[in-house]
């Protein structure tokens, strides 16, 4: 039987052996070696590098106890950069039965690092403020070097890269309970750990992984906290989750038990992926290597073909036979459970709720049960046709019964697409079966005009109970069967077809045999409400809470200092978490203001220029916290014009052509305090239905301009000290910025015109004296998908 979520706890957490009577042992330097069951002290304030990359604290005992006894191992000053973090607080290499203790690790590249240690305990333990990235995105736009790879591991690049608060390899029957991490990118990872027990951890408040598991097996993991641990993502601006996730499993990762955790807010609440290893990617790139030489030719996808070993070897390889049962799997920027090319995997009572993308992604996925599982105005900041509630593609023999969906984009959406070269590899050949074999039965569908949190759905979109599609390839009958449908008129649709897609409505809906599993731990993140996991984080709902910095997300409990916007005569600050903030003006032409912040406890701090061009400098403080913020303001009116491209000419081909689109009738108007245009996945329309920018011709909102393939030309006029200035932009996709001074020369002094992803640009002009007069131009085109544009000027050193 499944073990309730109300039942009492397995087990009850004890220290293993009470430090009473043990020897002292005293680590004040690098590479001290412990081989039997001590206390350990270590002199308060004192910092230990370590200076070797073997760990400050080797273990070279087995079966020994080693309690810390709140004594604190330091690897660096509090205040270093995390990004500069680096060695092993504590080291244990091929020695078994070991267990720490009442440790706190900080400063580090890895906290604890323990390959071959079989049986291995630790237990209540701050692994806190040791490695993470500095990210690159901003409020305005996304960094693409922010984005983790995690699909190779085995030669420990997720340690080398990324670093982690405890580091697992290669060991089993490991238990793990009590560890608390905050402040760091990853908290657990375990490398081919089979058998493990996971349970009463908080791993929160990251910037990569709560929990990552790579070629990990039949481990327990229950009644943890891995919330918001997530990295790219600003509310209606862009969620990307950057492949941070709760949980990770990559490569083979099956008969796990995941249940009754909060895994809320993270990239993805949870991401699976069967593995690179599983597809059989290496072999299809030899064969085709192989095939290419031997027949001088390229294109031989079609020829490849494999042994019958080689296929066995790929039958049924993925992410297998895992347990998702009763966890909180909501607010994500990407998905609650991405599950892909995997089997048998069954997803029973979670919630999924308000999912930027959607609830489930299980491409490729076969066998997965989902059932009595609720799914909740799913798909908020949808990319294209996936969006919803549980969103498969090319999914076989997949039973969706007796959920619940309400509001969403889509409920269920099932299609098959192109399957490009994946056709070609091992996984592909000894698995595919198209869509096949599906059912989708006793579920209810629910859409009425209860508000969600949707961001750029246009006014004719309709939200679809379920969703067919086929675009020409294999697509067998699907059972829709039993389902209960409550949907307003106007608001919601109950299917939407397109392609070959046959339906039955009276076929036979399987019997289900419910595994059994076991839960352990004390602790209780997540309750019930009419049947429903819900995390006792209760005051932290919905995707707005999560609020990043150049770090990571906050933790909602320390102060957090962060600009929101910086551009054109403006500079707003804020600092989140605190009651009162001091200010000072360090020189004179702007003022600053302290107002409440809008949307969370804490300030907002605007600083804005009177006129012209000026540099700022202002203290800001709160108790403890103190920093100074610099930087130049541009106080000046700026005059543009939008145009649609959509039928020619490209302005990578013909320039010229392209920049009389602006002085034709189909152009239109805008005026703009700041060269500031975060369009995201929308258009010029969208910044003006949001205030960004005026329709000064009052004809804009209904030019028909889209959000695709449209140019935008920006001049301003303003007066300048004399002195060398640097304009920084940042733009998705072609930029070209021109400055024309009073004696009418004119220098080009950015020119990226190219299709790309955000990109930074700079370039520097100089100014001869001061109160000149000085016309910046700026010319930029979009072509598809997410688009940004955004100027800044400063004086260059």
């Amino acid at each position: 039987m499944i073990a309730p979520l109300i039942a009492a706890s397995l087990l009850t957490v004890q220290p293993a052996v009470t430090p009473k009577n043990l020897p002292e042992i005293v680590v004040d330097r690098d590479n001290v070696q412990i081989n039997q069951s001590c206390v350990v002290k270590i002199p308060e304030g004192l910092v230990i590098a370590d200076l070797d990359g073997n760990g400050v604290i080797q273990v070279t005992g087995d079966d020994i106890v080693i309690d810390f006894s709140g004594s604190v191992l330091r690897g660096a000053d509090i205040g270093t950069p995390w990004n500069t973090l680096s060695g092993t607080g504590i080291m244990i290499d091929a020695h078994r039965g070991v267990v720490l203790q009442n440790l706190a690790v900080h400063g580090y590249k890895i906290g604890v690092f323990a390959r071959y240690a079989d049986t291995l305990e630790v237990t209540a333990a701050d692994l806190s403020d040791n490695f993470r990235q500095r990210l690159g995105s901003t409020p305005d736009r996304e960094d693409n070097s922010d984005w983790l790879y995690p699909h190779h591991n085995d030669e420990n690049e997720w340690a080398t890269k990324y670093g982690a608060a405890l580091y697992i390899e290669e060991s089993d029957d490991v238990l793990v309970r009590r560890v608390r991490v905050r402040r760091g990118q990853n908290g657990i990872i375990l490398d081919k750990v089979q058998d493990a027990l996971i349970y009463d951890n908080d791993c929160s408040f990251l910037s990569g992984w709560g929990l990552a598991l790579w070629r990990s097996s039949r481990n327990t993991i229950t009644r943890n906290h891995f919330d918001f641990c997530v990295r790219g993502h600003v509310e209606g601006v862009y969620n990307r989750g950057q492949d941070s996730a709760g949980i990770l499993m990559f490569e083979q990762c099956s008969d796990n038990v995941i249940a009754e955790n909060s895994i809320t807010h993270g990239g993805d609440g949870i991401f699976g992926f069967g593995g690179l290893d599983a597809l059989g990617q290496s072999e299809r790139d030899a064969e085709r290597a192989r095939l290419t030489q031997d027949l001088a030719a390229q294109g031989v996808d079609d020829q490849i073909a494999y042994e019958p070993e080689v296929l066995q070897a790929h039958d049924r390889t993925g992410c297998n036979g895992n347990i998702f049962a009763y966890n909180d799997l909501s607010y994500a920027p990407a998905h609650g459970l991405e599950m892909t090319f995997s089997f048998d995997n069954v997803v029973l009572h979670n919630r999924f709720v308000e999912n930027a993308i959607c609830g489930i992604w299980g491409g490729f996925s076969q066998d997965t049960l989902i059932m009595e599982n609720l799914f909740d105005s799913n798909g908020g900041m949808a990319y294209g046709l996936e969006r919803g509630g549980v969103n498969i593609e090319h999914s076989a023999s997949n039973l969706i019964l007796s959920n619940r969906f309400v509001n969403n984009r889509a409920g269920v959406h099932i299609w098959w697409d192109g399957l490009g070269d994946f056709a070609s590899l091992p996984w592909a050949k000894a698995n595919y079966r198209g869509v096949s074999g599906n059912v989708i039965a006793d579920n209810a569908f629910i859409v009425d005009d209860k508000p969600a949190s949707f961001h750029k759905m246009s006014s004719t979109e309709r939200l679809v109970a379920v969703q067919l599609r086929n675009d020409g390839g294999a697509f067998e009958s699907i059972s829709i069967a039993n389902n209960t449908y409550d949907i307003e008129d106007g608001i919601g649709e109950e299917q939407r077809n397109t392609g070959a897609t046959p339906i039955s409505t009276n076929g036979p809906i399987p019997g289900i045999a419910l595994p059994d599993y076991e839960v352990r731990g004390d602790r209780r993140p997540v309750t019930l409400a009419d049947g429903i996991p819900v995390s006792v984080r209760t005051s932290l709902q919905g995707r707005e809470q999560i609020i990043m910095d150049e770090w990571g997300p906050w933790d909602h409990e320390s102060p957090l200092f962060r600009p929101v916007s910086v551009s054109g005569g403006e500079a707003v600050y804020e600092l989140l978490g605190v009651d009162e903030v001091q200010v000072e003006a360090k020189n004179e032409g702007y003022s600053v203001s302290v107002t409440d912040a809008p949307t969370h406890d804490g300030k907002r701090i605007t600083i804005a220029a009177r006129e012209g061009v000026v540099p700022f400098e202002v203290d800001i403080s709160s108790g403890a916290f103190s920093t100074t913020v610099t930087g130049t303001l541009l106080q000046a009116r700026w005059i543009g014009r939008v145009f649609s491209w959509a039928d020619g000419p490209d302005p990578r081909e013909d320039f010229e052509g392209w920049w009389k689109l602006a002085r034709v009738s189909g152009s239109r108007p805008f005026g703009l305090k700041s060269v500031t245009l975060p369009f995201a996945m929308g258009g010029p329309i969208d910044l003006v239905n949001q205030g960004l920018i005026e329709d000064t011709s009052g004809t804009l909102v209904d030019s028909g301009i889209g959000r695709e393939r449209f140019g935008v030309e920006v001049v301003g006029r303003l007066r300048m000290p004399a002195g060398r200035w640097r304009v920084q932009t940042i733009s998705d996709d072609g930029i070209r910025v021109s400055v024309i001074s009073s004696t009418n020369e004119t220098q080009t002094v950015i020119d990226n015109w190219t299709w790309h992803g955000p990109t930074t640009d700079e370039g520097f002009f100089s100014v001869g004296q001061d109160n000149e007069l000085v016309m910046i131009r700026v010319l930029y085109f979009e072509i598809d998908g997410y688009s940004t544009l955004n100027l800044t000027l400063e004086a260059a050193p």
